[in-house]
């Protein structure tokens, strides 16, 4: 019998770590192991724990406490799982998983993510040893029939890229591959995950893809705020070094390769690849005019392919199962499968692979369980600070790039943030303005200044100091800023911006003409009144006011001074009549 407790990022935020030490003291004299595993991307359960007889899951255990730990070691010693059954997951949540269609997520939450036994039980490095027996142009033709576009966020074919950086030559005949695992989107945790869960698979995707371009030196460009990634990537690289999966002559083959990690300081313009080439070369992270592209002079001058955590993911499984069986995932735009982060007011949040093609509402509504609180769906951001807001109207749009383009959003590397009717679209679109305006490099006047502009406007509206052409002037940086900007991040930084005046114009409307937020989001436009029908004059509200704007006798009515009141909700919050309402 075996105890896997699940040890990812959210895992150990919820207690894991606590609970494993728990476990192992219970489990001292009984023949039963305690190990760890990955993220099985139920966020919303977690502690989870797993047992297991031999590779069959016995059990799944969630929310599990420290407390927990001696009576589930005794359930999995007798084989009687009676004594846990308040633990076990509930069959609506276990749709969860059902739903879902996992290939770059294969691994996660079922394997050890610190053990390439683990991995090569699952089939690990067949696919890197089967390419070496065959010529580089067979597996980029394989990669070409299997439709795999970068799953970064741009959708370019991942093999016509491949291509390139093959046919491209060098002066001292050096190529370089890289993987892009710097994600910054807010609310995106997808490439963060599979390095955590799964780092080989990402190891063995890297070098089938050095091994297609011909490039012998790979580096992995990874945040610094992803300590438990980085850590089991290293252990990763050094079992596979020793294993002779990286280094010389693998497989007996005529193919050598090393993988590096680099930390980047978490600059999300180094997301856009000529920034992160910068950064790799220990220089600012600052984009550069393409052409040329970094397939014809990258790193160091030299040929070099940057591809995502994900695509490089997806690899060893293409490869595995052959490029035409992936080719029939999903839809004619887009192939295969899309991981999300599903964030925000949703039941169920947590990892998230689906088919291209699934509508978002399946996603949101049959695998994330709908809203909570049972709310009105608003919107659903998707593609991070560069995507766009969708309304509920368009939710049985289908997962496509070019479907997903249409609505003024892009697929991103895979955010996806639920909103409810509480949320106030001016205030989220001014939300995503406030974190590009801040990571434009600088480099390019109609980002730097432009996005800057931009958030000054949606500032300016969201504290009830609008004015009747600010929704125009808008419309007009947003314009400039997408047509002049020199990368991607300002480019699409307008995007928020344009899907909310697009789907959310009478909100802007409300702001500017009424100074009125109908979601009640926007502190400078609310008014807290306290009810003389409800006021008892208990005087709690006084008390726990912070600028003393409250005034009254005891058992008599208070009055709220909207000239000193700093609009906190103290005092809502505090008040055990509900005498205090917001308008």
């Amino acid at each position: 019998m075996r105890i896997a407790i699940g040890e990812g990022s959210c895992g150990i935020a919820a207690g894991a770590k606590k609970l494993e030490e728990a476990l192992i003291k219970s489990a001292e004299g009984k023949n039963i192991g305690i190990g760890i595993t990955g993220c099985v991307g139920m966020c919303f359960l977690e502690p989870i724990v797993d047992i297991y007889e031999d590779k069959k899951l016995l059990k799944r255990l969630v929310k599990v406490k420290e407390s927990d730990a001696e009576r589930i070691v005794s359930a999995a010693e007798k084989g009687d799982f009676s004594s846990v059954s308040d633990l076990e997951i509930k069959e609506e949540d276990s749709e969860f998983l059902e739903l879902q269609k996992r290939i770059a997520l294969k691994n996660c939450g079922k394997i050890n993510p610190e053990s390439i036994e683990d991995y090569i039980a699952e089939g690990g490095y067949e696919s890197l040893k089967k390419v070496l027996g065959i010529p580089p142009e067979k597996v980029i033709d394989e990669i070409k029939l299997s439709g795999l576009a970068g799953r970064g966020g741009a959708g370019f074919p991942t093999w016509l890229k491949w291509d390139l950086a093959r046919k491209n030559k060098s002066e001292n005949g050096r190529k370089y591959l890289i993987c892009n695992a710097d994600e910054g989107d807010p609310g995106a945790f997808m490439d963060r995950a599979i390095i955590e869960s799964d780092p080989h698979s990402l190891i063995e995707g890297m070098l089938i893809a050095a091994y297609a371009i011909g490039a012998y030196e790979a580096f992995v460009y990874v945040r610094a705020e992803y300590p438990l990634a980085v850590k089991h990537l290293e252990k990763a690289i050094e079992q596979a070094k020793k294993s002779g999966f990286i280094g010389e002559n693998i497989f007996g083959a005529d193919f050598s390769c090393d993988i590096k990690i680099k930390t980047g300081a978490g600059a999300f313009v180094c997301g856009e690849e000529t920034a992160l080439i910068a950064s790799l070369e220990g220089e600012r992270g600052m984009p550069k005019l393409k052409p040329p592209f970094p397939a014809e002079s990258g790193y160091k001058g030299a040929p070099s392919n940057i591809n995502n955590v994900e695509t490089f993911a997806n690899v060893p499984r293409i490869i595995k199962m052959g490029g035409k069986a992936f080719s029939e995932i999903g839809t004619e735009n887009s192939k295969g499968t899309k991981v999300f982060a599903l964030t925000g007011k949703v039941k169920r949040s947590g990892l998230v692979e689906v088919p291209m093609g699934t509508t978002l509402r399946e996603v949101i509504y049959k695998i994330g369980g709908g809203i909570k609180g049972e709310k009105k769906f608003k919107a659903v951001q998707l593609g991070g600070p560069s995507g766009g807001c969708i309304p509920e109207n368009l939710l049985d749009t289908p997962i496509d790039y070019k479907e997903l383009s249409k609505t003024g959003a892009i697929m991103g590397s895979g955010g996806m943030v639920v909103m409810d009717e509480s949320a106030c679209m001016v205030g989220m679109a001014k939300f995503f303005l406030d974190f590009t305006a801040e990571e434009s490099c600088g480099k390019c006047v109609h980002c730097r200044i432009g996005t800057k502009r931009m958030q000054e406007i949606l500032t300016a509206i969201t504290e009830g100091k609008g004015k009747p052409e600010d929704i125009e002037t808008l419309e007009e940086l947003c314009d400039a800023v997408k047509e002049g900007a020199l990368c991607g991040l300002g480019q699409t930084a307008p995007n928020p911006v344009l899907t909310t005046l697009r789907y959310f114009r009478n909100e802007y409307e409300e702001h500017v003409f009424e100074h009125r937020c109908a979601a009640k989001e926007c502190s400078a436009m609310l008014s807290y009144v306290i009810s003389a029908e409800k006021c008892r004059g208990c005087t709690l509200c006084a008390k726990k006011c912070p600028v003393s704007a409250i005034s009254g006798e005891v058992k008599k009515t208070h009055i709220i001074d909207k000239n000193l009141c700093i609009r906190c909700g103290a005092c809502s919050k505090v008040c055990p009549f509900g005498a205090v309402s917001i308008e």
